[in-house]
C-alpha cells in the first residue's frame, strides 16, 4: 500500500554557477549566505494608473505587493533587496501617496539595501526619486559571478564567460492539464545552466506561457507551493 504522498515544497535550492540559491513559493530567490532577496517585475503603482486611465480595476494591488514584499523580508534575515527590473509600472507612478507608502515601508527596516536593476518600464517611469533610497544600476550588472539583468539572455546550454544571469521582464507560465481536460495556467520559474528566470512578483500582473527548452526546466507555483514540471 502506498503511503501519503508528500507536501510539496515550499523551496527548492538551486545550483547556480558557484552558488546555492533558493526559488521560494512568494515567487522570491533567496541567496541566504549574503543575506539578498532578489523579485523581478513588481510594478508598483500600476493599479492607480490604470484607474487614473478611466479602467474599473480593483483597489489595492500596489498595498498587496507591499505586504507581501514584507512578508518575505520578515521571515528571512534580508539585508539587500534586489529588483531585477520594473519596480514602478510607469510615467507618473511615483505619486506622493505612494512615496509615503514606500518609505513606510522602508522605515521599518533601516539596514535594508534595495538595489534596481533598471527595466523597460522603469526607463518609461524614470528612476525612483532620490527619497526612495533605492541604488539603481544597469543591465547586467556583475554581482560576485552573478549578472543582474531584466531581460532574459537567450538559453545556453554551459554557463557562458559573462556569469550565470538573473532575470525578469517575460512575466514567465507554465499551463498543466489534468487527465479530465482541466487546465491550470501558473506563473513559473526557469532554470537552467546559463539563466534563471524569475517569475513576476507584483500582485496585478500577466503571465506569457512560454515553451520549455531542451535545456532548461520550470517549477511552477501553485498555491504557495512550489510544482517541478
Amino acid at each position: 500500500m502506498n503511503g501519503p504522498t508528500p507536501p510539496l515544497p515550499v523551496a527548492l535550492d538551486l545550483r547556480c554557477a558557484r552558488h546555492t540559491l533558493q526559488l521560494q513559493a512568494d515567487h522570491s530567490v533567496w541567496w541566504a549566505a549574503t543575506g539578498t532577496l532578489f523579485v523581478a517585475d513588481v510594478h508598483l503603482g500600476k493599479d492607480e494608473r490604470f484607474r487614473r486611465l478611466g479602467v474599473p480595476v480593483p483597489l489595492g494591488p500596489t498595498q498587496d505587493t507591499l505586504d507581501r514584499l514584507a512578508g518575505a523580508c520578515a521571515v528571512r534575515s534580508v539585508r539587500r533587496l534586489v529588483v531585477l527590473g520594473d519596480l514602478l509600472h510607469a510615467r507618473g507612478s511615483a505619486t506622493e501617496a505612494l512615496g509615503r507608502r514606500w518609505l513606510q515601508w522602508l522605515d521599518a527596516r533601516p539596514d535594508l539595501e534595495v538595489v534596481l536593476v533598471r527595466g523597460n518600464h522603469d526607463r518609461q517611469s524614470g528612476d525612483p526619486p532620490p527619497a526612495w533610497r533605492v541604488q539603481v544600476v544597469g543591465e547586467g550588472e556583475p554581482l560576485d559571478g552573478l549578472r543582474l539583468c531584466h531581460e532574459p539572455p537567450e538559453p545556453q546550454a554551459a554557463l557562458p564567460a559573462s556569469g550565470f544571469a538573473l532575470a525578469g521582464h517575460v512575466h514567465p507560465g507554465v499551463r498543466l492539464s489534468g487527465r479530465g481536460g482541466d487546465r491550470l495556467r501558473l506563473p513559473c520559474f526557469i532554470h537552467g545552466p546559463a539563466r534563471l528566470v524569475l517569475p513576476a512578483f507584483g500582485s496585478f500582473t500577466g503571465l506569457h506561457l512560454m515553451a520549455p527548452h531542451p535545456v532548461e526546466r520550470r517549477v511552477a507555483v501553485c498555491e504557495g507551493r512550489l510544482v517541478a514540471v
